[in-house]
């Protein structure tokens, strides 16, 4: 006997706030803190005396893979995000490569912590006014998403209750520690990921603040001032990937969000007001389910009879498919929470961190293969209603009953609140589901690293000018604002130092900065061109071994060949043109242009000059072009 069916309207939802303009971040309570992780620019790792460079893949030596499982905690306690971790059972492959040992491995004891990063921690720490430990002690924090062979990762607390002042009140920092730096992701597959093991270990400096921040715009100028100040040390790496932020985030009755991986300052503000509007929403979707009375049956349905004759190719492939009832769901697992991204977004990327492609819900089919027989045959088979949400997962039959299993633990939460989790940041400004928030649990004692005792010649370590007081001392020495600001927080800054004291420091600015921007435009690699090259190119102007126009090519031919000796170049820059070749030049022009010279006098010295300069431009320093040509007219018009 068949199951009639209820035929009911479909059930309002909530309207999605999506403007985030007509937000007011007072009332709504929002609360901020930002977490700066930062790779530091040593000779060494943190633990190990591999150097910290990055490396191509193909260069690998060999591979090993491993599974990892969770530890609990000194009083028994079992970490939910290292337990979610395990339930998603994947495999781990590590790439290995003759810069990095086997403390990266996990085969060997690590070494005693760098002291070279301890140094900067704590010139860093001074720099923010905390307060430093007296002795440094290791930890070991539970991470077994495999981004670390060992199943934990080591930091070490070095400084506390600091602060920086913005917008006329002070940021307090909670927070300064030293930490090894993850695996670089390489690949993920079904149920693999794939590491490498060259940034292992790289020394990083991990800053977190009090939640003070109440804007948006306020947690990007915070973490502006942030990076702004590391830098200041010039003992920081540079480059896409050297500096993360980590932002946590709530609102009045709702939860702190942890983002991670923020690693573009450009859409910082954008990823505060979308989570903003995701907790909103949610709490919409809460109240809507208290309305409706909804709650979700935890059974999973083999419902691969269903769709055993099915056009989708998802599911004709999978050799299992599951479906969870959500009863009263109907119409809000499709409900946009985020820009682009609705509750059934959520429920997806459970299901991905689970090894599958993601999920099907009812509030989006018939559509993707699956026909509206196979969906009134689903809602039968179920006993389903329209007010209802039917969530479906294909692939192994194991993840899929932990994925849904996991989506019904979600469900639960949305009829009562925001859930606490870690979420990472997305190219757009969205985020999306990484794994419940970790708790203190994670946290335990390193027994294979000796403690350091900080002593008085640390706590003395010199404090470097901030690049925005350097800032305002190069447009003091005649630099446009925007100029002073790129020298002074150049990794050149001293070099650009140096020269202007000889040289005009617009021209030395130029050379360092303006030149190479230019030539990348153009096609140049100027990545090829390094510190040497523009003291080279700095120091034959300073000792008139070339005009300062030829500045230009000299970066050319560095540009192209890196590796060229000074003598070398001198020869490609043809410089052994000497005075005779440009006399030479001036009288055959001087005979060619006669009547012209003679009808404007010293006056034909400009547009003469232009032809001059055409031909030795770089060659020969336009001073000594515009005596000899002012000279040679003089003495043509007196013969």
């Amino acid at each position: 006997m068949g199951i009639a069916l209820k035929m009911t309207a479909k059930p309002q939802t909530p309207e999605s706030i999506l403007n985030s303009s007509d937000l007011n971040y007072d009332e709504l309570g929002l609360r901020v803190g930002i977490e700066i992780h930062q790779q530091l620019d040593t000779k060494r790792k943190l633990f190990c005396n591999c150097p910290t460079v990055q490396r191509d893949v193909q260069d690998a030596r060999f591979e090993f893979f491993r599974y990892l499982r969770a530890k609990k905690s000194e009083m028994g306690e079992e970490d939910r995000a290292a337990r979610e971790e395990v339930l998603r059972s994947k495999k781990f492959i590590y790439k290995f490569y003759d810069t990095t040992c086997l403390v990266e491995a996990d085969e060997e004891p690590p070494t005693e912590i760098n002291p070279e990063a301890i140094k900067i921690a704590i010139q860093v720490a001074r720099m923010l006014d905390m307060d430093i430990v007296d002795e440094i002690h290791v930890m070991r924090k539970i991470v077994i998403d495999g981004s670390n062979t060992t199943g934990f990762q080591r930091t070490a607390l070095i400084a506390y209750d600091g602060g920086f002042e913005l917008n006329g009140r002070k940021i307090r920092v909670s927070s300064l520690c030293v930490e090894e730096e993850a695996c670089r992701k390489i690949e993920e597959g079904k149920g693999f990921v794939v590491y490498s093991l060259d940034r292992l270990g790289i020394p990083l400096i991990e800053i977190g603040t009090e939640p003070d921040l109440k804007t948006p715009e306020e947690a990007l100028e915070a973490a502006k001032k942030l990076g702004m100040i590391l830098r200041s040390t010039g003992k920081v790496k540079r480059g896409l990937g050297t500096i993360r932020q980590d932002v946590n985030i709530s609102i009045k009755n709702g939860a702190r969000v942890e983002i991670k991986g923020v690693q573009s300052l450009d859409i910082l503000d954008k990823i505060v007001e979308n989570e903003v509007l995701r907790q909103l929403n949610l709490l919409k979707i809460r109240d809507e389910l208290k309305k409706r009375a909804a709650r979700v049956e935890h059974t999973i349905h083999d419902v691969s009879e269903v769709f055993s004759e099915t056009k989708s190719k998802i599911l004709r492939r999978a050799k299992f498919k599951g479906a969870v009832l959500l009863k009263g769901f109907g119409g809000l697992v499709g409900m946009e929470i985020q820009p682009g991204r609705r509750l059934g977004t959520e429920f997806s990327d459970i299901a991905k961190t689970f090894g599958l492609g993601g999920i099907f819900h009812t509030d989006e089919l018939p559509a993707y293969g699956i026909s509206e027989k196979e969906v009134e045959e689903l809602k039968r088979r179920l006993g389903a209603e329209e007010t209802d949400a039917i969530i479906i997962a294909a692939g192994e039959e194991e993840r899929v009953r932990r994925a849904l299993t996991r989506i019904c633990e979600r469900a639960e939460m949305c009829k009562f609140e925001v859930p606490e989790e870690t979420r990472k940041a997305n190219e757009d400004g969205t985020t999306s589901y990484l794994r419940p928030l970790p708790g203190a649990a994670r946290m335990y004692p390193e027994t294979d690293v000796p403690p350091v005792e900080v002593d008085d010649d640390l706590r003395e370590v010199e404090i470097p000018e901030l690049i925005d007081n350097r800032a305002k001392r190069y447009m003091e020495m005649g630099l446009s604002q925007d100029l002073a600001y790129v020298m002074a927080d150049s990794p050149h800054h001293s070099l650009f130092e140096k020269y202007s004291r000889v040289l005009q420091p617009s021209l030395v600015a130029r050379i360092i900065h303006m030149i190479p921007s230019e030539l990348k435009k153009d096609g140049y690699n100027v990545e090829n061109l390094s510190e040497r090259h523009f003291e080279v190119t700095l120091k034959f102007i300073a000792d008139g071994k070339i005009a300062k126009e030829g500045a230009e090519n000299v970066l050319k031919i560095f540009c192209k060949k890196a590796d060229v000796n000074e003598d070398e170049l001198l020869s490609l820059l043809g410089t052994e043109t000497d005075t005779q070749e440009l006399e030479s030049f001036i009288d055959t022009l001087l005979r060619e242009k006669g009547d012209f010279v003679k009808e404007r006098g010293e006056g034909a010295f400009k547009p003469l000059m232009g032809l001059v300069m055409k031909e030795f431009r770089g060659k020969i320093d336009g001073k000594i072009i515009a005596e000899t040509l002012q000279r040679s007219i003089r003495e043509f018009l007196r013969s």
